[in-house]
Formats: C-alpha cells, structure tokens, sequence
C-alpha cells in the first residue's frame, strides 16, 4: 500500500528544491520531517508541507501506521514558467523567468518480518522433543 501526495505550481525553481528532496529519499517519515525542520531555507518548509500532506493522506485514507512509513519516492520537476520583462537600456528589454514546480511524494509501509530463531532457541526446542 502506498500513499501519494503532490504539490503543483509552488514558487520556486527545481534546482532549488532537489537538493532538498534528496536528503530524505528512503528516509523513515519521522527522520525525514525532523530533517526537513532543520534544514535552513524555504524549500525544506515547501517540501516539509508536502510529505505531512502525504503522512496525512496514509493515515486517514489508506489505515495505515505512522510508524511503519518510510519515503519511497520523492521528486521536484519543472513546471511551467512564467516570463516577465523588466524595463533595459536604449528602450531594450530583459527577460525575468519566474519559475515553478511541482512536487511528488510517495510513502510506503516496511514490510515487516517475523523474527528467525537464534541457533540457541532451535536447539532447545529438539532438545524437549
């Protein structure tokens, strides 16, 4: 079972946001949201906002456990960009790009495994047959 969330359009360019998002891939949900708090500049709180969105999304719809979540996958891609022109020289022109992107987040459940016998449980258990 997975548990998606995305965020479309923010305000600030992919190059900005992949470094961020590459400090939490495969990271547990806790460790990453304590990661995201810390780590300094806007991007972190964008990408922070989203994986919440995604814990929320886990727990409320699909009955899953908080504590079982990791993030399996997490992009920033490019979206489409807005251009302005700001006023140049001898009545010339500049372009502003104004970029935005969109933001993906998958969470995942571990999948949990029951726990071998040690040598000397095994041993026991013939032992009292």
């Amino acid at each position: 079972m997975e548990a998606k969330a995305v965020a479309k359009y923010v305000r600030m360019s992919s190059s900005k946001l992949k470094p961020v998002t590459d400090l939490v891939r495969g990271k547990d949900l806790n460790e990453a949201l304590t990661i995201l708090k810390f780590t300094p500049g806007k991007g972190s709180e964008l990408v922070e906002k989203v994986v919440q969105s995604a814990a929320a999304n886990a727990e409320n719809n699909h009955d899953m456990n908080p504590d079982n979540l990791y993030v399996a996958e997490i992009n920033a891609n490019q979206g489409p960009t807005m251009k302005r022109w700001r006023a140049g020289a001898q009545g010339r022109a500049g372009m502003i790009l104004k970029r935005t992107s969109h933001i993906f987040v998958t969470l995942k459940e571990k999948e949990v495994t029951p726990a071998r016998a040690t040598k000397s449980e095994e041993t026991d258990k013939e032992e009292v047959r």
